[in-house]
């Protein structure tokens, strides 16, 4: 089969095109036809060695493939040959096949797009467990979001309002705060020219935020610890800065607030039918038109690797999608 190929760790240029054997699935997989796939960070991450799963060479990028199954393991049961599918595989979507866990393959309803699937289920089904689940968010609490114009940050922002909240948008400029303003973001916050934690405390009375949401990390994480609120609850969700902070623990001793790790990768293994429950409402809400998830730029399979330098140099704010069939 075609496909994008990574033989060593580094940068998106050193990835080949070429042919790989087709994948053979597992007792307890599905062989999914790929017919688009999603381009997200932690693609990058994998390629350079730095996420927290380490496949074995050769292997393509990929986690978020929309396609067909052609293909059953002989202990799956609650899938059939011919479903249209979302499949969150991790790696493996630069390919026209990859077989997949079947716990982590869903059937997607008729009125949502191939593309709307690839592009926007993963980071909005990450977003939405740490929104849900782990800060139990509820309807007229306050969130800030940082690295907002990203995806798992633009996600956040459209689910928080979906779900009632207020939401303060924070990036790194008055571009990136605009299109978080067209999601929905009631008020911005440039944390490159403005005081984060002192515009914090300026747009909540003083009173601070419920909710932070953290993909981003480094040098943000500490003045956003000091703008929340008492018994707030901040979400760690990545490090998308490239700097793991060291956090004073007497913050949260002083704030009686909580530090919450969002690993959505285990949540989705370990407890698969809240995953399932939580893929169901996205799937609603998509219908609904009560979120519309990203807008996206397509590449052809041969042009993956373009797509993630594009990502890596965060000069477009749309998502990637990579066109196989």
């Amino acid at each position: 089969m075609k496909a994008v190929i990574c033989e060593e760790f580094g940068a998106p240029e050193m990835l080949k095109f070429g042919e790989l054997p087709d994948p053979i699935p597992g007792k307890n997989q599905v062989l999914i036809q790929v017919e688009v796939c999603g381009v997200s960070y932690p693609d990058l991450l994998i390629i350079q060695n730095n996420y927290q799963f380490k496949p074995e060479f050769p292997f393509s990028p990929g986690g978020e493939v929309v396609g067909k199954i052609i293909e059953l393991g002989e202990k799956v049961e609650s899938l059939k040959v011919g479903d249209r599918v979302l499949a969150l595989c991790r790696w493996g979507g630069f390919a026209e096949k990859v077989a997949v866990e079947s716990d982590r393959v869903f059937v997607l309803p008729e009125g949502i797009s191939s593309e709307t699937a690839a592009s926007s289920l993963y980071t909005y089904s990450t977003s939405f467990y740490a929104l849900k689940d782990r800060a139990q968010l509820t309807a007229g609490e306050t969130v800030l979001v940082l690295g907002a114009a990203g995806g798992i940050g633009l996600a956040a922002v459209e689910l928080a309002k979906a779900m009632g909240a207020k939401v303060i948008a924070a990036a790194s400029s008055d571009e990136k705060l605009a299109l978080c303003k067209a999601k929905g973001a009631d008020q911005t916050i440039n944390y490159e020219t403005e005081d984060l934690k002192g515009r914090i405390k300026e747009l909540t009375n003083g009173l601070g935020v419920d909710v932070v949401l953290d993909p981003v990390g480094g040098k943000y994480t500490e003045p956003a610890l000091r703008g929340i609120a008492w018994k707030g609850r901040y979400l760690i969700v990545g490090f998308a800065n490239g700097e793991i902070p060291k956090i004073p623990m007497n913050l949260p001793l002083l704030k009686g607030c909580s530090i919450v790790g969002v690993f959505w990768g285990n949540f989705s293994k370990l407890e698969s039918e809240q995953n399932r429950s939580n893929m169901n409402q996205l799937y609603d809400w998509i219908q609904e038109g009560k979120i519309t998830g990203h807008t996206a730029v397509e590449y052809e399979l041969e042009d993956a690797k373009k797509a993630l330098s594009t990502l890596q140099s965060r000069s477009n704010f749309n998502k990637g999608l990579v066109r196989v069939l």
